[in-house]
């Protein structure tokens, strides 16, 4: 089962870290990575730009509104995300607090994720 690994912290605090803080939490979450690409589990990961770079779509009014600026205002955004194969929710809590470890503050949401096209993680 594929489980997304969806990295929420506060932006304003991760975007302020100084270039040696965030080269250090990067530096801790490769070897975490390649771990699991080792295994070959892991998937896609991508860093979100802060959310004063997202434009929403309101699909709930006609016709549906695009505004710049994310979905909603929270203490935490959503930063990124990992995609990881995992046997089961055990594995994927297992991995997400490994992933927790090297990445400070914040929390992680552990999602399964339904695939509509066949793929393959690690290739």
């Amino acid at each position: 089962m594929l489980y997304a690994m969806l990295c929420y912290n506060n932006e304003d605090a991760v975007f302020a870290w100084s270039n040696e803080q965030n080269d250090a939490v990067m530096a801790k979450l490769a070897a975490v990575e390649e771990k699991l690409k080792g295994q070959g589990r892991l998937g896609p990961t991508a860093r979100l730009m802060p959310t004063s770079a997202a434009t929403t779509l309101r699909k709930h009014v006609d016709p549906p509104l695009v505004i710049d600026g994310p979905f909603a205002e929270t203490k935490e955004q959503l930063l990124g995300f990992f995609i990881i194969d995992c046997a089961n929710l055990d594995e994927a809590v297992a991995t997400a607090k490994e992933l927790g470890q090297a990445n400070p503050g914040g929390s992680y949401e552990i999602r399964p994720l339904l695939l509509f096209k066949d793929h393959k993680v690690g290739s």
